[in-house]
């Protein structure tokens, strides 16, 4: 059952070699979450998971099926109702849950192909397999976005699928084949001049307005924190920009703060999840107040219909920078804040676009942008971020999964990071082994520590 060569570091394994790399807690055969040989007790309905493209593809073939190649799961999974899965699926952060417990179901009738575990695929790309539909603690936009890992990766969160094809007939060799990733070459690219930069750089602007801010609701039940729903006017036409504002308590104001932009999960889902507090509550434990905008596009304001094409994604971008500067003016309105002891804090999208943010708003004192770098197909220029990083002069903190297949670290991360105009001395790009996602706790110390030096330690 074991078809494919198992290969590791470009040489090819014997089979008691591999053998070896396939073994549970306890030395036994069997998935990494596994101990003796036998899953966890009172698991026998949760999906297997803790296992390798290898060990998966085996069982497959024990079974007499297949492992689906990313174009069947895609057919599967497709894109065109996936918000509406997202919202009844687990992306919980509190573990993994039985098969079905959830009931986001696909066009197919399958349960769990957004969230839970993600599943292998038959296909390569480079020496890595695709892996997808995100997991139980993972984003949400992680179902929707292309992912590929070490083949002998044996993560808890790896599980698979199988497909029973319903003709004798093989797989068409043309879904077989590697399924290439979209890459930009910025080595032979270079940013606009400064008088096309600041062209661009004018449609940011707006005239100075009343933000009309209101206090809508409040909570104190949480322990670390308190929490204001508050709204003010948006830069152009009659909207208004929702936001949370979480409060330390325990703490007397003012407060130093950090605004943040989410990662694209903010696009597909309805409202809020305050389960996004399990990675962010950090930042309101030592200390800060922490202001989460619902830019336009994202949760309460996501669009009725998917973008039609770049200059609306241009216009789309556009609006939420405005958001991001009148999110800055209406926290400068507030005598609870330290007008000079803002930060920018955003995360996959949110570190991407940090890049033209920082470069239009200037009144943050530090950034820090996690999973983020350039984006890997064209843009048009005024949203362009290679146009805007080296007009960043904000400190910035930079840090990355080694093998993030979202933002690749040689093609992505490194050219962003090198085009920042911000001083040598004020950037860092910190490398973790992971992938786009990993465990942030990892990064929470350094995060921290990055706060600290540029707006100082909390009292």
């Amino acid at each position: 059952f074991w078809r494919e060569p198992i290969v590791k570091d470009g040489r090819t394994l014997s089979f008691d070699d591999a053998m070896q790399e396939f073994k549970d807690t306890t030395g036994r055969p069997g998935p990494a979450t596994w101990d003796l040989g036998a899953f966890p007790a009172g698991q026998e309905d949760f999906p297997v998971r803790g296992v390798s493209w290898y060990e998966a593809n085996a069982f497959a073939a024990w079974a007499g099926k297949l492992l689906p190649t990313v174009h069947h799961w895609r057919q599967a999974a497709p894109p065109i109702i996936f918000s509406n899965i997202l919202e009844y699926s687990n992306f919980s952060g509190k573990g993994v849950a039985k098969a079905g417990e959830y009931s986001g179901i696909g066009p197919y009738g399958t349960f769990d192909m957004a969230g839970n575990v993600r599943e292998w695929c038959w296909n390569p790309v480079g020496d890595r397999r695709y892996n997808l539909g995100g997991a139980w603690n993972t984003p949400p936009y992680l179902y929707q976005e292309a992912d590929a890992v070490s083949p002998f990766d044996r993560a808890p969160i790896n599980g698979f699928r199988t497909v029973m094809l319903r003709t004798a007939e093989p797989v068409n060799a043309a879904l077989l084949g590697p399924v290439t990733s979209l890459t930009r070459d910025y080595s032979g690219e270079v940013p606009v001049s400064d008088r096309e930069y600041e062209i661009y750089r004018r449609l940011y602007d707006y005239d100075a307005s009343d933000l009309k801010s209101t206090v809508e609701s409040m909570d104190e039940s949480q322990e670390h924190w308190r929490i204001e729903r508050v709204s003010y006017a948006a830069a152009y036409g009659a909207e208004r920009i929702p936001a949370y504002l979480f409060l330390p308590k325990g703490v007397a104001p003012p407060y130093q703060t950090v605004v943040y932009f989410p990662h694209s999960g903010g696009d597909y889902l309805s409202s809020f999840e305050f389960a996004e507090m399990n990675y962010l509550g950090f930042i309101v434990r030592s200390k800060r107040a922490l202001l989460l905008p619902m830019y336009k596009g994202s949760y309460e304001r996501k669009l009725s219909k998917p973008l039609s094409g770049p200059n609306a994604r241009r216009d789309l971008t556009v609006a939420r920078m405005k958001d991001l500067r009148r999110s800055v003016d209406y926290l400068l309105t507030r005598n609870d804040v330290i007008p000079d002891r803002l930060a920018y804090f955003g995360v996959s999208l949110g570190a991407r676009l940090g890049v033209i943010g920082l470069a239009v708003e200037p009144r943050f004192r530090t950034a820090v942008l996690w999973s983020g770098g350039f984006p890997m197909g064209p843009r048009v220029p005024e949203i362009d971020e290679i146009n805007f990083a080296p007009r960043v002069k904000t400190p910035v903190l930079m840090l990355n999964g080694r093998q993030d297949f979202t933002f690749p670290i040689e093609s992505s991360q490194k050219p962003m990071f090198k085009w920042l105009g911000t001083p040598e001395g004020d950037k860092h790009h910190g490398i973790y082994d992971g992938g786009h996602v990993f465990p942030f706790a990892r990064i929470i110390k350094d995060t921290l520590d990055w706060l600290d030096k540029y707006l100082g330690v909390p009292k």
